[in-house]
C-alpha cells in the first residue's frame, strides 16, 4: 500500500509541471515586455501599449486560474444505486442480472443515453450509473459531467463546470500573444537591421516575439476547433464517438441550433459572455436533445429495456420533470401523441362507415 501511495503522489506532483512551465513563460513574459521593452526603452505609445498588456494580461490569468481549479462536477446521489441494490449488483455475476438492477434504477432517472449495446451506462469505479454526456476520467479517478477531456496543461479535467474557461482561457492567451506579436515585431524588425543597442534587451525581445508567435499558432487551431464544437453542442469525446439513444447513435443528437447551442456554454446574458464566472445553462445531469421528438417511447419513459430484457417485467414509471428544458421537449411529444390518436380515430370512424 505505501508503495502505491508514494506513486499516486508522484504522479499529483508531477501533473502539475505543464502548469508550472505556463506559469513560469508568462512570469518572464510581463517582465520582458513591461520591464525590458515599455519601462527600459521608453517612447511614446508606451502608455498605450501598458493599458492594453494589462487588460489582456489579467483576463487571460484570471481565465486561466478558473480553468484550473474549478472543481470538476460530479454526478448527485440520485444516480448511485440504493444500498440494497448495491449489493444484489455486486453479488450478481451475469450481466444480464446486473442489466436488469441497472434498469430498474433508471427508470425514475432522466437518462437518454446508452451504451454501443444499448446497456444502461454504469460506471463500476465510482459505482454511478453514469448521467447523459458524463464519462470516467482515468486522470482524475472520478466521474465527470459533460467531460470534453483532461488538459495537462490545466491539470484539471475540461467539463460541464469549467468549459466557458477553458474557451476564454484560449481566447484570451490568443489576444495576449497576438498583441505581444504585433507590439513587438516593430523592435524585432530592428533587431535584425542592428538598430537596437547592443544589450541583453534586445534578446528579451528577439525571444519574445518568437514564444507569441509559435503560442499564437497552437492556440490558434485549438481555439477554432473547440469553437466549431461549441456551434455544434458537441464535446470532444462526442466527436470522436458519437453519443447512442434509443433511435441510435446521432453525433448532433444534441444540437438546438447554432444561437442555443451557443447559450448553452456561455449562458442567456451576453453581458456576461467575456467574462470568466459561471452563466452555463442547466445543471450537466440532464441535456435538451432534438432526438426526444423523434422517439414518442422515449418521450414517455426515460430508458426501457429492449424486447429480450422485457421478461423481467421491469416496472416503467414516468419521468418526473427534472428541468425545464426536458418539460417542454416532453410537453411537445405528448401534443405530438395526441395529433397521432386523433387521426387514428378518424381513420377506425372512416373504416366502420364504409362497412356500413
Amino acid at each position: 500500500m505505501a508503495p502505491t501511495h508514494v506513486l499516486r503522489c508522484c504522479q499529483r506532483g508531477l501533473a502539475w509541471i505543464p502548469v508550472i512551465f505556463i506559469a513560469l513563460v508568462v512570469c518572464w513574459s510581463y517582465y520582458a515586455y513591461v520591464v525590458e521593452l515599455c519601462i527600459l526603452h521608453t517612447h511614446q505609445t508606451v502608455f498605450v501599449y501598458l493599458i492594453f498588456f494589462h487588460l489582456f494580461f489579467i483576463m487571460f490569468v484570471w481565465s486561466y486560474w478558473k480553468t484550473i481549479f474549478s472543481q470538476p462536477a460530479n454526478p448527485s446521489k440520485e444516480f448511485c444505486l440504493p444500498k440494497a441494490e448495491k449489493e444484489r449488483y455486486e453479488k450478481e455475476e451475469r450481466p444480464e442480472s446486473q442489466q436488469e438492477i441497472l434498469w430498474r434504477a433508471a427508470t425514475s432517472l432522466p437518462l437518454y443515453t446508452r451504451t454501443g449495446a444499448g446497456a444502461i451506462r454504469y460506471c463500476d469505479r465510482c459505482q454511478v450509473i453514469k448521467p447523459d454526456r458524463c464519462h470516467h476520467c482515468s486522470a482524475c479517478d472520478m466521474c465527470v459531467l459533460k467531460m470534453d477531456h483532461h488538459c495537462p496543461w490545466v491539470n484539471n479535467c475540461v467539463g460541464f463546470s469549467n468549459y466557458k474557461f477553458f474557451i476564454l482561457f484560449l481566447a484570451y492567451s490568443l489576444v495576449y500573444c497576438l498583441f505581444i506579436a504585433a507590439t513587438v515585431l516593430q523592435y524585432f524588425i530592428k533587431f535584425w537591421t542592428n538598430e537596437l543597442p547592443d544589450t541583453h534587451a534586445k534578446f528579451h525581445v528577439l525571444f519574445l516575439f518568437f514564444v507569441a508567435a509559435m503560442f499564437c499558432i497552437s492556440i490558434l487551431s485549438l481555439f477554432s476547433y473547440h469553437l466549431w464544437l461549441v456551434g455544434k453542442n458537441r464535446s470532444t469525446i462526442e466527436a470522436f464517438r458519437a453519443p447512442v439513444f434509443r433511435t441510435g447513435s446521432d453525433k448532433n443528437g444534441f444540437s438546438l441550433g447554432f444561437r442555443k447551442n451557443i447559450a448553452q456554454v456561455f449562458g442567456d446574458q451576453k453581458k456576461y459572455w467575456l467574462l470568466p464566472v459561471f452563466t452555463s445553462q442547466g445543471d450537466g445531469l440532464t441535456f435538451p436533445t432534438r432526438l426526444v421528438n423523434a422517439d414518442v417511447e422515449q418521450a414517455a419513459v426515460t430508458l426501457q429495456p429492449e424486447p429480450n430484457e422485457r421478461a423481467a417485467e421491469v416496472p416503467v414509471s414516468p419521468v418526473s420533470p427534472v428541468s425545464e428544458s426536458q418539460n417542454r421537449l416532453l410537453s411537445n411529444d405528448q401534443h405530438a401523441n395526441n395529433i397521432g390518436d386523433h387521426q387514428a380515430d378518424s381513420t377506425l370512424k372512416s373504416g366502420e362507415l364504409y362497412q356500413g
